[in-house]
């Protein structure tokens, strides 16, 4: 049985315990992510650990790659120390502003430019976007087959897996010749914990950063030039609510409830 090549497109997502400061730039409608650490998409871990169980039940070579600002080699270097053999970040300005075709555009080029793969895999969704959309793009602009919601995968051959998806009401497996572009949902694995090895592996390999003129992109498809998807709005939500407290058995309670309601029109009139 032949080896399988895979590439993991991987992406830097806020920290959770930092959503509440993440803004919108009211001029050009993207997020404000200055000083808001990073981390690995957590179903992105998913989707790396299953290039990763497929090299080593194959062999071949797993390779993440990442499109952002400087500073998001830590995120591939977290790759490395699950166990990726190597990671390529896309960085430039050109690439700033992105939607999800201009961002599939970057990754679809990046990925030409290290001569293709098995096999590409990709979170279905991220935590901060959860468009599902990059997935797919990244399929067309590459032209190869895809599939999203996988939440199980099998080798048949040499070409061929079998992969389960959801569907609204249940689920369908299909039967797919590859290279073919997988979205695949969070529950399909459990990721590994890094190895102590991991440590020694990022000492030896090193992370290639790639600018839009490396990859031969089209600056016209990148960025917010590139994007067809864009805000034309931002407003800040001013809560008004307020909340009282209702003391007394729980009887009392309820009458004061039904009173309050029926003051505010809540409740009709008997």
């Amino acid at each position: 049985m032949r080896p399988l090549n895979s590439v993991v497109c991987i992406k830097p997502v806020p920290d959770e315990r930092f959503w509440d400061k993440i803004r919108l730039d009211p001029k050009t409608g993207t997020l404000r992510r200055k000083g808001i650490p990073i981390e690995l998409c957590s179903v992105e871990k998913s989707a790396l650990e299953e290039a990763l169980r497929i090299r080593e039940a194959r062999g071949g070579k797993v390779t993440v790659i990442s499109m952002g600002p400087p500073g998001t080699e830590e995120i591939l270097e977290w790759g490395i120390v699950l166990g990726a053999d190597e990671g390529v970040l896309l960085s430039d300005r050109e690439f700033a502003g992105a939607d999800t075709l201009a961002t599939a555009y970057a990754l679809a080029e990046g990925i030409k430019k290290l001569g293709g793969a098995d096999l590409i895999f990709l979170g279905n969704e991220s935590l901060d976007g959860s468009t599902g959309q990059v997935g797919p793009q990244v399929a067309e602009f590459l032209d190869m087959q895809h599939v999203t919601h996988v939440s199980k995968l099998d080798l048949i051959d040499d070409d061929t897996l079998r992969a389960k998806f959801h569907i609204e009401f249940g689920y369908i497996d299909v039967e797919v010749k590859m290279p073919v572009v997988l979205a695949v949902e969070k529950d399909i694995n459990e990721p590994r914990v890094p190895s102590i090895w991991g440590a020694v592996w990022i000492q030896e390999r090193k992370i290639d950063c790639w600018t839009a003129e490396d990859v031969g992109a089209d600056k016209s498809r990148l960025g917010l030039p590139g994007s067809p998807t864009q805000v034309s709005d931002v407003k800040t939500i001013e809560l008004k609510r307020k909340g009282e407290m209702l003391s007394g058995e729980p009887s009392d309670i309820a009458k004061q409830l039904f009173q309050k309601l029926r003051a505010d029109k809540v409740l009709p009139e008997a």
